[in-house]
């Protein structure tokens, strides 16, 4: 009797059944993942169908090349970066988990590169470039550019995503690749300012007209070339048409061989990227350690003080807590100053942004914070170990604010209000450290470790909340004196005075600084215990 043999199914299908495994499974881990996706899908199918509907009512638009275009652009850049800041968004963007099995990199690409056309993502991007084409596609030729241009577009995005995670997938598995995770909410923000910066800006200076080189530019670059292909085809110029599109088909090919090849590569070579980084890293904490060691002053209030600013450079919550108030309290001051509708006091959102990290400071810490609380037996220990958090944080947040302030009354040609401006930043940042030091004795709350979304522990977001915005509330009403001093000068018309808010400001801080730390102690060396349960819950 013979035995039919049954043909081995393809490893194209046998990826596009574990992508779908990987959904399905990954939805069942809970009912708030299940229903983040359930929402991501609805905003996604909302939001292509709105962008589709406005394709299509811009067609025959003069400014429809021009949108089309640089919203390709656009959506192919965040292709790009996107594995670059939210590595753990897809399991299968880890070819690394496949090196024991027996494949072979031309079908591997391939069963890859189908597997991911399954998603959210590649759908949203088949209605925008759908859209595009129908608001381009004029005449027989346009239509048939318009047919190999939308899933060469879809393509090229995949295999953007896929050849760069793959080329960087050493970094996204590591404390590097963490750090850019957890800045992503830090480039959304920033691009969100970016793309308000840059609609205000278009809307003085002559709309869309004013972007049409840069279009034309973003037009010869794949894959956005073969949208503006189908754009050229229906004009009749058939072999710009044509060569976009071969531009765009070339760059395909280009990927999916970039990513052969680090797919290859990361299957047989070992990974000993991280042997002399880590001697590389050796040499230069023993520099930083000396260098530290030579600046800061001795016994405990040096230790602690180099202690926190290595959590600020190598803790990936806390070094994003900080680069996103540095950048967010710069954005707001120059861009409104380079608007034309700001004020030097905006530069005190710097201070303001800065001063919030003096808020929980025993959080960062974690579990860790035994061996901070070993160390204080008394309120003057206490008292000590929180004067060195302070002074580590001023240590970047006054000169931060000097520089904010100085950049702001330059770009306002408002160098006569630097004195004034300065003072009250600095009287504010005052009473930011001073709430903060309070809140952190009383309102400790645990920073999870293992989420890079996630800067609470479930069932403490009420603290949290009473330790930022009521600290906040109470560092306002701290600065009211000097605020309603300022408000006095310039309605009382003694503008020759308002120079001394400077020295004033920075002597009132300097003291509710004290004061708080001060208030602070007692509470901090009496709630040990209750401290450490707190931000040991992470």
């Amino acid at each position: 009797m013979s035995t039919a043999t049954v043909p081995a199914p393809s490893l194209t299908s046998v990826f596009v059944r574990l992508k779908l495994s990987l959904l399905k499974n990954g939805l069942k881990q809970s009912s708030g993942r299940t229903a983040a996706y359930i929402a991501s899908v609805v905003f996604a199918a909302v939001f292509a169908a709105l962008v589709l509907l406005g394709f299509l009512l811009m067609r025959g638009s003069v400014n429809a090349p021009t949108v089309t275009v640089l919203l390709t652009g656009v959506m192919a850049l965040a292709w790009t970066v996107m594995p670059l800041f939210v590595p753990s968004g897809d399991e299968t963007l880890d070819p690394s988990r496949l090196v024991m099995l027996p494949l072979r990199p031309r079908p591997l690409v391939r069963a890859l590169l189908v597997a991911s056309l399954v998603g959210v993502g590649p759908v949203f991007t088949l209605c925008v470039t759908l859209g595009a084409a129908l608001a381009l596609a004029r005449g027989a030729a346009g239509t048939v550019a318009a047919v190999l241009a939308v899933p060469m577009v879809v393509l090229v995005c995949v295999a953007l995503s896929r050849s760069v995670a793959a080329a960087n997938v050493r970094l996204l598995t590591s404390r590097k690749g963490r750090d850019l995770a957890v800045l992503s909410g830090l480039v959304i923000a920033v691009g969100m300012q970016l793309v308000n910066f840059g609609a205000q800006r278009l809307s003085r200076v002559g709309g869309l007209s004013s972007v049409e080189p840069a279009a034309e530019v973003v037009g010869w670059l794949p894959p956005a070339s073969a949208v503006s292909a189908v754009d050229a085809a229906g004009d009749g110029d058939y072999a710009v048409a044509a060569a976009k599109l071969l531009l765009t088909a070339a760059a395909l090919v280009g990927l999916v061989y970039w990513w052969q090849r680090s797919l290859v590569r990361l299957m047989v070579e070992p990974d000993g990227s991280t042997i002399g980084a880590a001697s590389d890293a050796g040499a230069k904490d023993k520099a930083s350690s000396g260098l530290l060691g030579r600046i800061l002053p001795g016994g405990r209030t040096g230790t602690v003080m180099e202690r926190s600013l290595r959590y600020i450079w190598r803790d990936p919550k806390t070094k994003a807590a900080w680069v996103t108030s540095l950048v967010i309290g710069a954005i707001v001051p120059v861009f409104n100053a380079l608007q034309g509708t700001g004020t030097i006091y905006f530069a005190c959102f710097a201070s303001g942004m800065l001063g919030i990290q003096m808020y929980n400071q025993f959080g960062q810490d974690t579990s860790a914070f035994w061996m901070v609380a070993q160390t204080i037996a008394t309120k003057a220990d206490a008292y000590a170990e929180l004067r060195a958090r302070a002074l580590a944080l001023l240590t970047v947040t006054v000169p931060y604010t000097l520089l904010v302030t100085a950049v702001t009354a330059g770009m306002l040609d408002a160098w006569q209000k630097l004195p004034e401006a300065l003072g009250v930043a600095l009287a504010l940042l005052g009473a930011m450290v001073a709430t903060g030091a309070v809140a952190s004795a009383n309102f400790p709350y645990s920073i999870p470790q293992d989420s890079a979304y996630k800067n609470v522990a479930p069932g403490q977001g009420g603290l949290a909340w009473i330790s930022i915005f009521g600290g906040m509330l109470a560092a306002a009403v701290l600065c009211a004196p000097v605020i309603g001093m300022t408000l006095y000068l310039h309605l009382a018309d003694h503008e020759d005075l308002l120079w001394l808010l400077l020295p004033g400001g920075v002597l009132y801080g300097a003291l509710v600084t004290w004061g708080g730390l001060r208030l602070a102690a007692p509470r901090l060396a009496g709630r040990l215990p209750e401290i450490l349960a707190a931000v040991s819950k992470g």
